[in-house]
């Protein structure tokens, strides 16, 4: 028997971004025959998604939580499956409240993209595991898993993050290096501060190389003091190569920003030490090669695929070398990253997910 399954994700308010393709990427890999209802931001409202799936814009931002301890204790009491498809600590919280009894195996999944612990959060964590321990978690790696295992959660396992699903044909392809292209949200772990302190080196330099910054608004316009003060200084700079990309980007464009590209992740090494990054992703399927930093997954990707260069801080100099070594010998790394991109369209496809969230 196949259950109901209520998709539960906030944050999503359009068909733009990451958190569309995470959930495009599962809902297209169900049956047309399956039960499916999305439980998203307030307006939303989906050109991408099957049509069989039942979608519902039911969060305000500033009522998310207290909505969601309504709708999480309504769904608990129906047929059917919830999946949380970006779970928090606060969300188990909202659960087990909610519950007011232990929940059943295979009632709740919860995806935990990443996990920021400290000894008062795992005590807390430790806490639910005792009165919830049927709980199913899910976690992009091993580490993130592990760290669940050790708050006492004992059905947790691996599921590859949903890739956004793309087939680039060989006309899409551009055979020659474009531009330096520094993608997705700008936030101060993504090292917008190192970006701005290359661009500031090739401008004082007196390069010329073309380079595209995606200065996409991260959930709600939230933007840091560090990630503010680093745009502007980008702004100041007025190096004539550099072009924004200042909004989030439909799918197909957003994606045609690798064609050609190199991209440029210079994220925080701890943070992302075990931490699945979209944007490595999209780049491999695009085609682009990445200039990253040692110690990440981002760096484990580039280094499996030979898809780029590794190094070991975000030196500018480091990074112009790295930019120049890859121009030089685009058409092999290109090669290799679209290589990569087609073999992580198949291990981190949404039907890995899919059928977790249905066994």
């Amino acid at each position: 028997m196949q259950w109901p399954l209520h998709i539960i994700e906030p944050t999503l308010v359009s068909d733009a971004g990451h958190c569309s393709s995470f959930i495009q990427s599962i809902c297209s890999s169900a049956d047309r025959s399956a039960a499916i209802t999305l439980w998203a931001g307030k307006g939303y409202c989906s050109n991408v998604l099957p049509l069989s799936v039942q979608v519902k814009g039911h969060f305000y931002r500033r009522l998310r939580r207290v909505q969601g301890y309504f709708l999480y204790r309504a769904l608990l009491q129906q047929p059917g499956r919830l999946f949380i498809a970006t779970a928090g600590r606060t969300d188990l919280l909202l659960l087990d409240w909610a519950a007011r009894s232990e929940i059943p195996r295979g009632k709740v999944f919860c995806f935990f993209h990443w996990l920021n612990l400290n000894l008062k959060k795992q005590g807390q964590l430790s806490r639910i595991a005792r009165r919830q321990p049927a709980l199913d978690l899910l976690a992009p790696t091993e580490l993130v898993a592990e760290q669940l295992r050790e708050c006492g959660f004992h059905n947790v396992q691996v599921a590859p993050y949903p890739i956004t699903p793309s087939a680039m044909s060989d006309a899409e392809q551009e055979p020659q290096f474009r531009f330096i292209l520094s993608a997705g949200a700008a936030r101060a772990d993504k090292g917008i501060a190192d970006v701005a302190s290359f661009v500031e080196h090739l401008a004082a330099s007196g390069e010329a190389i073309p380079i595209v910054v995606q200065t996409s608004p991260d959930h709600y316009n939230k933007c840091d003091d560090t990630t503010r003060k680093a745009l502007e200084r980008l702004v100041a700079l007025g190096y004539p190569s550099l072009s924004f990309k200042s909004e989030t980007l439909p799918t197909a464009e957003y994606q045609s920003l690798f064609h050609g590209a190199i991209c440029l992740q210079l994220y925080n090494q701890k943070d992302f030490r075990d931490r699945v990054s979209g944007v490595t992703l999209d780049a491999m399927s695009g085609g682009a090669p990445v200039v990253t930093l040692t110690g990440t997954w981002i760096a484990a990707v580039v280094e499996r695929f030979s898809a780029g260069k590794v190094l070991e801080k975000a030196d500018p100099l480091a990074i112009l070398a790295a930019i120049r070594h890859i121009m030089a010998n685009y058409e092999s790394y290109q090669k290799n990253a679209r290589q990569a991109g087609n073999i992580l369209q198949v291990e981190n496809s949404g039907e890995h997910l899919y059928r977790v969230l249905t066994a």
